[in-house]
């Protein structure tokens, strides 16, 4: 017997599922900027592995707790935010909407999680920062001196970011076969300068960032237990794990096998940020439950950008919240501060083949 959606659950119109959010992206977007979207590095493996280390997490659901009051929010540099979750920093923004950096701001300003500004996506730092409400970080790729990364942050700070981020896992720029196949380069990379800079960075760069700047310090590209001990010990406030989408080195571990090792190796001496294919409520709850503070959403909000614009950034994150409410209560605690790690079993088999889209296997049955 069918059975008919209620009116609150029809309230999202058009959108009720992420799924649809991905058929939308691929409508609009042409084939090139599809590709850049969605690809990762040479094999892809770092990619497919990101998903895999997420199915290979079970939930171990505790029963007969009163969950009635399920409560998503958290906080973030002194901010409430409404989900553990961050806008990921991303290029050329502008590639999948015309508003850019921008429209990201509005739609995480307008639904109430921050977002973290890539410095290689328009309109820029200042212009970005008065288009949205709320928390907000900027995200550095090193592309000069001293002077250079001394310029961004205290226009960063100027501008009223919260946290300063500097990427450290592009000391080359990786081999993106979907892109290269087809002669395809992004505008900004065929421009790029300054990669030498990057790719000499080291931990005397941070040693002096730290003793310069009182905004508080993001290493983005941390992947082992090793680097995030070296990176407490020079005072980073924030350690992010992430491989950057699959898009860097290929052949790498997925961000949510790397977490535990790295949350060991910090023993609560900073905070703790992972992104790498998380895409549903229940993937927010396994990273959290084995020791992030925040998840980075990266592919998930840019088909919301480019379905809809900084409304549909908001949407993804509605529908987001609605997913990890019900799975916070079913997995039998109200709040995420009540998660532990014995509310998640590593080394489940996983039951779908992990690929950028395997979160939405619905998309294969043609829904």
């Amino acid at each position: 017997m069918s059975e008919r959606l209620n009116s609150n659950e029809l309230d999202g119109g058009r959108y009720l599922v992420l799924h649809e959010f991905v058929k939308a992206a691929k409508q609009k977007l042409n084939a090139n900027i599809w590709d850049y979207l969605i690809g990762g590095t040479e094999t892809e493996t770092t990619l497919a592995r990101n998903r895999m280390a997420i199915d290979t997490v079970a939930l171990r659901p505790r029963v007969l707790n009163d969950v009635s009051k399920v409560d998503t929010g958290v906080d973030f540099f002194g901010h409430r935010i409404r989900l553990p979750v961050f806008l990921a920093p991303v290029g050329s923004l502008e590639s999948f909407e015309p508003g850019g950096g921008a429209s990201v701001a509005k739609g995480a300003g307008d639904y109430g999680v921050p977002y973290m500004l890539s410095s290689v996506s328009k309109p820029g730092m200042e212009e970005t920062a008065a288009a949205g409400r709320g928390p907000r970080v900027f995200q550095l790729y090193v592309r000069g001196g001293d002077d250079f990364v001394d310029d961004h942050a205290k226009r960063a700070i100027a501008a009223g970011y919260d946290a300063f981020c500097m990427t450290v896992d592009t000391a080359h720029y990786s081999r993106r076969e979907r892109d290269m196949a087809k002669r395809f380069v992004k505008t900004w990379r065929a421009a790029n300068t300054g990669m030498d800079h990057q790719a000499a960075l080291s931990w005397r760069e941070v040693a002096r960032f730290k003793e310069k700047h009182r905004i508080p310090l993001i290493l983005k590209g941390i992947g082992t237990g090793e680097d995030a001990a070296i990176a407490c010990e020079h005072g980073v406030d924030v350690i992010y794990v992430s491989n950057h989408g699959g898009r860097q080195l290929d052949g790498g571990r997925g961000s949510l096998d790397i977490l535990p090792e790295v949350v060991e190796a910090v023993a609560g001496r900073a905070k703790i940020m992972v992104d790498g294919s998380f895409s549903r409520g229940t993937d927010l709850v396994k990273a959290v439950a084995l020791g992030a503070d925040w998840v980075g959403l990266g592919r998930l909000y840019l088909y919301g950008l480019a379905a809809e614009g900084a409304s549909g950034v908001a949407r993804v994150l509605e529908i987001l919240e609605d997913e990890t409410t019900k799975a916070l209560g079913l997995t039998g605690v109200n709040s995420f501060g009540e998660l532990t790690r014995k509310h998640v079993h590593i080394g489940a088999p996983p039951v779908v083949f992990p690929n950028v889209h395997s979160a939405f296997p619905l998309l294969r049955e043609g829904y």
